[in-house]
């Protein structure tokens, strides 16, 4: 229990640098889908399809390292030779993939159909991103989360600030000085979004540019070799992932008629943000479990932790659920005020129900992470990723941004069922599916009471809430009294 206190006690810290900075990020919905700031919902279905195509490209500068990084600095390797070793790779991979990026910046604009100029400030961004890649991952595995947290918060921060700035007040200021007119140019919103980011991504490797003078410098190839081949399924499943997480932005633009799919992808992708509430559960829980995965798999009670990792997940997931569903009209009205986008709120509960299950299944990826088996996790989500694609090949030209929001939600359940499956041959951990499965019967469907037939009734809401926090605390009572103490 001590060690499950820890985890908790570093997942509340790293969910912080999640959490808020996302709530931060949510004011940029807020700004960027204001008719003042981008003129129609398709300029924002712009921005949208560029970041899609952002995620994609963030996981291929990856590559896998930072996992691999995990697993090598925690094993008998020599750490400063793991850590030198991984920070020069990706320093060198990235440096390559930017140069040979601004060389085809011309060929790639006209294959994706996006300006050469996002183009160029986008590989920008990617690179300085990369670049800190092992400085944040040394901070976690020294177990440094407030400092990693710090550092988050001001990143968002200051893009959060710059966005501000250069999309409500620079044109003004432009009008009334020439210093400022000198940065001002009209219909320049979209560049400007991006220039914000590129600023903090610049920021936060100066945050973190000592990390590089201290670093040794050792570049040991057969070790290199090794990490290539522990990360290069990570790669893989990350590419995954990224498909099922924002491909359909770019199939709904493909498969959609032209003077349709710009809109369709500006509502989904606003809409898309109120399940980001999950998102962030699931991810600041990732961030604090996956170096715990790694650290305790050698220890007696391991396997007993991971089933009650999972089940406390389940716990807060189905929380989480039920009270966004509960109250999404209400957060809709706070974070997306245009009634432009709310012909996508329909895919809410399914995107949420989409990512709880996502949760579950990074919990489940325990048995081949500490096993070695990684090339199953990169099978499971090649699967997942090939689902998504068909699902929505076949229903995007007849149901639109729905087949996407469900593409995602089967996707995440087939993998979950499979990591299950595939874990308890290879690696039994005594889940406890009684309690995981009524928590989840019982969040899923109060959620679709007040969503399909209670919706806006908020007293029937809070009622069903009271009712699943109250099972929960019988069934849970002594180990949760335990953790709120600590």
């Amino acid at each position: 229990m001590t060690q499950l206190k820890t985890l908790y006690k570093q997942t509340f810290i790293y969910g912080l640098a999640t959490v808020i900075p996302k709530m931060l990020s949510f004011l940029l919905v807020r700004l960027h889908t204001d008719k003042s700031v981008l003129a129609n919902v398709a300029d924002y279905g712009d921005v949208s399809l560029i970041f899609a195509y952002f995620v994609l490209f963030n996981v291929l500068l990856a590559y896998g390292m930072e996992t691999a990084f995990f697993r090598f600095f925690n094993s008998n390797h020599k750490k400063e030779t793991v850590l030198s070793t991984s920070a020069i790779s990706l320093l060198l991979t990235s440096s390559l993939i930017f140069i040979v990026g601004y060389l085809l910046k011309q060929e790639i604009s006209s294959y994706i159909n996006i300006d050469a100029d996002y183009i160029v400030l986008v590989l920008w961004i990617l690179f300085f991103d990369a670049l800190v890649i092992i400085p944040f991952a040394y901070l976690r595995a020294l177990g440094k989360p407030a400092k990693y947290t710090v550092i988050k918060l001001v990143n968002v921060a200051l893009n959060l600030g710059l966005n501000i700035v250069l999309l409500l007040f620079l044109k003004s200021w432009a009008e009334t000085s020439s210093f400022w007119e000198l940065f001002y140019r009209p219909n320049f919103e979209v560049h400007y979004i991006f220039i914000a980011n590129l600023i903090a991504s610049v920021a936060t490797l100066l945050f973190l540019i000592r990390f590089y003078f201290q670093l040794n410098y050792n570049f040991n190839v057969k070790l290199w070799m090794q990490m290539l081949r522990y990360a290069a399924p990570v790669l893989i499943a990350g590419i995954a992932f990224s498909i099922n997480e924002t491909f359909d932005r770019i199939l709904l633009e493909w498969l959609l008629p032209e003077n349709l799919s710009k809109t369709a992808i500006g509502t989904y992708s606003a809409c898309y943000k109120l399940a980001l509430f999950m998102t962030l559960f699931a991810t600041s829980y990732r961030l604090g479990i996956e170096p715990f995965f790694f650290s305790t798999a050698k220890e007696e009670e391991a396997k007993t932790n991971y089933a009650k990792t999972l089940e406390f997940f389940v716990i807060f997931g189905a929380l989480i659920l039920l009270i966004v569903v509960v109250f999404v009209d209400v957060l809709k009205l706070i974070l997306i005020p245009n009634e432009a986008y709310w012909d996508a709120m329909s895919v809410v509960p399914i995107l949420l129900l989409a990512y709880l299950f996502l949760g579950i299944y990074h919990n489940l990826s325990v048995w081949y992470k500490v096993t070695d088996r990684t090339k199953f996790g990169a099978y499971i989500s090649i699967f997942g990723a090939l689902l998504t694609i068909l699902i929505n090949l076949l229903f995007i030209p007849k149901f639109g941004y729905m087949a996407s929001a469900t593409a995602t939600l089967a996707a995440y359940v087939t993998m979950a069922f499979i990591s299950y499956i595939l874990g308890q041959k290879h690696y039994k951990v005594p889940y406890n599916l009684k309690k995981i499965g009524l928590y989840l019967m019982l969040s899923i469907g109060f959620s679709a009471l007040s969503f399909y037939v209670f919706r806006e009734q908020y007293i029937v809401g809070s009622v069903l809430i009271i009712m699943l926090i109250a099972v929960v605390w019988v069934k849970e009572k002594n180990d949760l009294k335990q953790l709120i103490k600590s």
